[in-house]
């Protein structure tokens, strides 16, 4: 009796564990995007243009790229309790403030103190969720704290729109702060502080770190709405970017005080990993950022509209977690990798035959590219610290989860630039067809009762233009979207299982 009731606290203990990081993950991943609904609202009350208001989301991904790296370091230092806790409450703090700003100034600021104190939740609750669950029960760990880490941007503009439009945009802000002083108070009640050690860091080779990756991701953020080369600022930053990073590699490569241990992607399952959650990233980001367009300034939709519509996705995502939590046992992780890869292309492939007129039933390939997502994302999060030893995991967290943060830059970035150029150039493809000696412009003035002369006519063969237009070149990005996933499955057979290489130390 007293080994089960043992058995029980302990079960218990890890779901409460389980909990507390999850609440913090959902709070942090969720306030990426559920800020994008409420940026027209913004743009009134702090006076900010279009191009100006971009920076309340460039700021907060910008600063939380430069501190993931460090949350190895700082839970070396201080213990992963410790710097959680911080970070959630400052993450609050910067959450009131940001909804109290009144310039568009103070509202960077707060946005740039909010990514950076949230930056080190998402790495160091994976640590914790690695650590707290044995190897058997990892897969459903890992299926615990993926919830929140794809849940969060695919419900972010569904939550977005209804905060903004029942009670303003400024509680896009402050929702955070009830939820954050209960998370607070979990933190304290539920999580186990881990050792501290004297920790010593190369702080040279941090600045490196800090100022490439902050470059490269302010050059992905605002690289399409720059036209990339043809501004001085992102070739500025091109060559800032590429110069401190490969300082930082070379520098940092062996060096046993390097902020982030590049030498842990020795091991094989790591790096690999690594490298294809980044380029999951890329699909998954950019599916997230094109779906609520199409939607929403194609279509038409409301956002609370086409947040419904995209919430089967949501709930496909979380089921195909679930089913992987339940036979990860069972199956090698490699092979549901594989079948989640051929499920997200089948899905985004179906999507490549959207036109103007689908309609709302046409949600099955989001549901399709769900579930495959949700079979992708935990077995590799599962994979990449087998081969790990236990007292490498918050470093190999922060690797793991900077990559993931850069891919989804990456994904985003190309997948606005397709839609752009492929937009203008059939635009102009098309264009060349409105002429008074093509068939199909007498048919459509027939039908219509409309003649080119007509001002009235322009203006509908205009905006009719750009609408086919768009959508050919929402076609092309979701063709993009599709060869991301497909070109991820030769590198399933790269990665290992666990009986196939030791547990060992990399560094």
């Amino acid at each position: 009796m007293a080994l089960s009731d043992t058995a029980s606290e302990s079960t218990a203990s890890k779901v409460l564990t389980a909990s507390a990081v999850l609440l913090a993950v959902l709070m942090v991943i969720l306030d990426m995007t559920v800020v994008n609904v409420a940026l027209p609202h913004m743009m009134g009350a702090l006076g900010a243009t279009p191009d100006q208001i971009t920076w309340v989301l460039t700021s907060y991904i910008v600063a939380e790229a430069i501190v993931i790296p460090t949350s190895g370091f700082l839970a070396a230092r201080f213990g992963r309790k410790r710097v959680i806790f911080v970070s959630v409450a400052g993450f609050v703090v910067a959450s009131m403030l940001c909804g109290q700003a009144q310039t568009l100034a103070q509202m960077v600021i707060f946005r740039l103190l909010q990514g950076a104190f949230g930056a080190s939740v998402v790495p160091l609750s994976q640590a914790i969720m690695v650590d707290t669950f044995e190897a058997r029960n990892r897969g459903k760990a890992m299926a615990i704290w993926g919830i929140g880490i794809l849940l969060g941007p695919i419900m972010g503009p569904t939550v977005g729109g209804f905060i903004t439009d029942h009670l303003g945009w400024r509680w896009v802000y402050y929702i955070n702060v009830p939820i954050g002083l209960v998370n607070l108070a979990m933190i304290l009640v539920f999580l186990k502080q881990t050792p501290k050690s004297r920790a010593v860091a190369d702080w040279i080779g941090a600045l490196l770190l800090a100022v490439g990756v902050g470059s490269l991701q302010m050059l992905l953020d605002r690289g399409n709405g720059d036209d990339w080369l043809q501004s001085n600022f992102i070739i500025a930053l091109i060559f800032v970017s590429t110069f401190c990073l490969v300082a930082f590699a070379v520098r940092s490569y062996k060096r046993s005080d390097a902020i982030l241990k590049l030498s842990l992607l020795r091991d094989h399952n790591l790096s690999t990993a690594t490298f294809m959650i980044m380029a999951f990233g890329v699909g998954m980001l950019s599916t997230i950022a094109l779906q609520p367009l199409f939607l929403e300034h194609l279509l038409g939709y409301p956002a609370s509209t086409a947040g419904l519509v995209m919430a089967p996705r949501g709930i496909a995502v979380a089921m195909g977690m679930v089913f992987v939590a339940t036979t990860i046992n069972r199956f090698e992780p490699r092979w549901l990798v594989l079948i989640g890869l051929t499920l997200a292309a089948a899905g985004t492939y179906a999507t490549t035959w959207y036109n103007l007129d689908v309609d709302v039933f046409w949600i099955a390939p989001g549901i399709v590219q769900g579930l495959g997502m949700g079979m992708i994302f935990v077995p590799l999060s599962t994979l990449a610290y087998q081969t790990l030893p236990q007292d490498a995991t918050d470093q190999a967290a922060g690797i793991f989860n900077l990559a993931r943060t850069i891919g989804g830059s990456i994904g985003i970035a190309i997948a606005a630039t397709v839609l752009t150029r492929a937009s203008h150039s059939n635009w102009q493809t098309l264009g060349a067809g409105i002429d008074p000696y093509n068939p199909a412009l007498a048919q459509w003035q027939d039908a219509t009762g409309l003649t080119v002369p007509d001002p009235s006519a322009m203006q509908v063969l205009a905006l009719e233009l750009s609408r086919q237009a768009t959508m050919i070149g929402f076609l092309e990005a979701f063709g993009f979207v599709t060869l991301s996933f497909l070109l991820l499955i030769p590198l399933v057979l790269l990665l290992k299982k666990q009986g196939d290489a030791p547990r060992r130390s990399p560094i």
